[in-house]
């Protein structure tokens, strides 16, 4: 993990074309590095989630360079390898595994839907989660996934309209995204093998979540 840190840290400092352009051969070994870390996490991830199994990194890997057409950060790239590890590649839907590498504690494990813009597929999820909150709640206070994250997204502080202000999952409707993250430091890295082990038990404990917002949208796009 040497080579992706320390590239990612001097891109952090020199987040420009020219510089970007003439440490070409470093961004190489770090990006090899990195193909090594998704072929490493979606061998174990296949050992109870087998839809990943035949999924190629590139598939699955964001690209640096930014779209700054709607963006306040006008640097040209993002100091991160981001992946998606999914067996539709890089699509926001199915969710799926979700994984940033950055330096300076940047890193994160992340799940579930962030989709404060994706009024359909918010509209999905809290229509299921009409006739299955309850399901969702024993999920999200469980053992195995609140030893790791605590559930996430914007909230509205009233109930959109068409649902029930009494519903006993009012808090979890309230949602426009529902998604988890599990920060990094840099010290996690300094043990491969370690790692990918602590990797792979925190996806683990996400997939149950993971599944129901795939059960949301099992329809998704909706049909006009």
């Amino acid at each position: 993990m040497d080579k992706i840190l320390h590239y990612l840290a001097d891109l952090e400092k020199h987040n420009n074309r020219d510089w970007y352009h003439a440490h070409k051969g470093e961004y190489g070994g770090a990006y090899t590095e990195f193909e090594q870390l998704l072929f490493d996490l979606i061998d174990a991830i296949s050992s109870f989630d087998p839809s990943v199994m035949l999924k190629q990194p590139k598939e699955l890997i964001f690209r640096l360079a930014r779209d700054m057409r709607f963006s306040r950060d006008k640097t040209p790239y993002n100091p991160s390898f981001r992946a998606c590890i999914s067996r539709a590649g890089r699509a926001m839907i199915p969710v799926s595994y979700y994984i940033t590498i950055a330096p300076n504690n940047g890193s994160f494990l992340g799940g579930g839907l962030y989709a404060p813009t994706f009024t359909d597929a918010t509209a999905m999820v809290r229509d299921y989660i009409v006739d299955h909150g309850d399901e969702l709640e024993t999920i999200i206070n469980s053992k195995e996934f609140s030893t790791y994250f605590t559930l996430q997204g914007e909230r509205l502080k009233n109930m959109p309209r068409g649902y029930e202000a009494d519903h006993p999952q009012a808090d979890l409707i309230k949602h426009k995204s529902w998604y988890v993250l599990y920060n990094i430091d840099d010290r996690a890295f300094e043990n491969y093998d370690e790692f990918i082990e602590q990797a792979t038990n925190i996806f683990k404990a996400m997939k149950p979540f993971n599944d129901f917002l795939n059960r949301a949208l099992r329809n998704y796009p909706p049909k006009p």
